[in-house]
């Protein structure tokens, strides 16, 4: 074999074999702060178990957002301001959804979010995770709240406002048309 055919046929076992990653789907969350959001991440459909979850964001270096292996979470490699606010959407992970709930966000929570999965079966479970490519890269953007509060409360508590004063005037003519009426009632009827 020539040196041309010979490099093509490692080439093509090299694709084969090694198959270049494929780039992982990107997606972009706006949400207000104080609000709980789900960041969605489904594994691909694979018979074998679901062995390992790792949520991750780039700028928390060797902590996790979450972290799932040996059929439970590891809160000791979990960074601390996600202790207990965050969780799986489904625990079960049926139909392979790892979706993320981040509860009670913050700006602190800006950035981008990275969910990877371990697929195999119990024999082949280990302690150590593997680094595979992410399923799905999420970059979360968190408002701050704004001044008073937000849109909807601010129409919320002006219409309250509105009613409440409508109320207050009905019931004042109200009590005046009664008074009036107890008082035209209670005069003598002069006759001549």
């Amino acid at each position: 074999m020539d040196a041309g055919k010979s490099g093509m046929l490692c080439w093509i076992l090299l694709f084969v074999f090694f198959p270049l990653p494929t780039s992982a789907e990107q997606k972009t969350i706006t949400a207000e702060s104080g609000q709980d959001v789900p960041l969605t991440c489904r594994a691909p459909k694979n018979k074998n178990k679901i062995i390992v979850v790792e949520w991750s964001r780039a700028d928390l270096d060797s902590e996790y957002v979450l972290l799932y292996r040996d059929e439970q979470f590891a809160p000791e490699e979990q960074h601390p301001s996600f202790k207990d606010r965050v969780d799986l959407q489904d625990r079960q992970m049926k139909d392979g959804d790892v979706s993320l709930i981040l509860k009670d966000v913050t700006t602190a929570d800006s950035g981008t979010y990275q969910c990877r999965v371990v697929l195999g079966d119990k024999k082949h479970r280990s302690r150590a995770h593997l680094k595979t490519h992410p399923i799905i890269t999420i970059n979360l953007r968190v408002a701050p709240p704004g001044p008073g509060g937000s849109v909807g409360l601010i129409v919320g508590l002006s219409v309250a406002a509105v009613l409440l004063i409508a109320a207050v005037i009905g019931l004042l003519i109200y009590i005046k048309k009664q008074k009036k009426k107890n008082q035209d009632s209670n005069q003598p009827n002069a006759e001549v």
